[in-house]
């Protein structure tokens, strides 16, 4: 019994643990940022080299280690995104007359190198990787990102839950990309293909033949491809998850100063301005929920 619920175990306190870290140390000055995202480059070395030690390793600990190395650097990716050190080439709000493919490419825009940067890291990974036994860090990057880049096209095509007061303050401008709405057409898709992802870790990792390294890999994938769908359920569901990360959230830092065009987008296109001190406020409905 301890085989399955270890797995499942480890990947739910890593990945609430880790993103309330991130929502931590995303809310420091910059000065704490750069200290902090010069450590997580350390780790995020160490956890490259740990990858590739791990992965002609077909025991449990190697799977475990894999899926911790491979969870780091994607961490170290998403650090200097919302951080702010690797985001795009347009560090502002998009216009409010944008609609379309317009809005689209300043979308693009806001985030392209972060884009490129997580596309060279996960090129790397594949050929570094591929050829070995132990592949379960590399398919622990490829869930997140693929995942990751469904959730943020959800936020722009339009959710009922934005979340935006988790945020950082020195991102404010990228709430003017997301839009309201009660649907839209990519999330039945993503929870479709996130729900088979993880259904297929599943079943691999329950199999009669499955091995100890096959159970706890597939297992850890699996649970966190599912974490992923359960995030993406509450980017339209009244799911009070949001509560899990309290204790990493402080809201805007006084002196960061405000930022232009922090609104959210309707459905039609308009915007809601409001200042950064009552994002918060205005925002009641996903406060306490995802």
């Amino acid at each position: 019994m301890t085989e399955f619920a270890l797995p499942l175990v480890y990947a739910v306190f890593v990945w609430w643990f880790a993103t309330g870290c991130l929502f931590l140390l995303n809310a420091l000055p910059k000065r704490g940022r750069r200290w902090s995202l010069a450590v997580a480059t350390l780790v995020a070395v160490a956890a490259f080299v740990g990858l590739l030690q791990s992965g002609g390793d077909r025991g449990a600990f190697a799977a475990y280690l894999s899926f911790t190395c491979g969870l780091t650097l994607w961490g170290w990716q998403t650090m200097t995104y919302y951080m702010g050190f690797i985001t795009g080439p347009r560090e502002r709000a998009c216009p409010r007359d944008a609609h379309g493919w317009a809005r689209f490419g300043y979308g693009i825009a806001a985030s392209l190198w972060h884009e490129l940067a997580a596309l060279l890291m996960g090129a790397v990974l594949l050929v570094s990787c591929w050829h070995m036994p132990n592949r379960i860090g590399l398919w622990t990057y490829l869930v997140l990102w693929a995942m990751h880049v469904s959730a943020k096209l959800n936020l722009f095509l339009g959710v009922r839950n934005t979340n935006d007061d988790f945020l950082p303050s020195h991102l404010a401008y990228l709430k003017s990309f997301f839009r309201k709405r009660r649907m839209n057409p990519l999330f039945p898709l993503s929870v479709t293909c996130g729900s088979l992802v993880t259904a297929a870790c599943l079943d691999t990792a329950l199999a009669v033949e499955a091995d100890g390294f096959t159970t706890a890999g597939f297992l850890l994938v699996g649970t966190l491809s599912g974490l992923a769908v359960l995030e993406h359920a509450c980017l339209f569901l009244p799911i009070p998850a949001a509560l899990l990360w309290r204790w990493s959230h402080h809201g805007p830092r006084p002196g960061d100063g405000p930022a232009e065009n922090t609104g959210v987008s309707t459905s039609n296109g308009s915007h809601t301005r409001r200042t950064p001190h009552k994002a918060v406020a205005a925002a009641p409905h996903s406060r306490g929920r995802c």
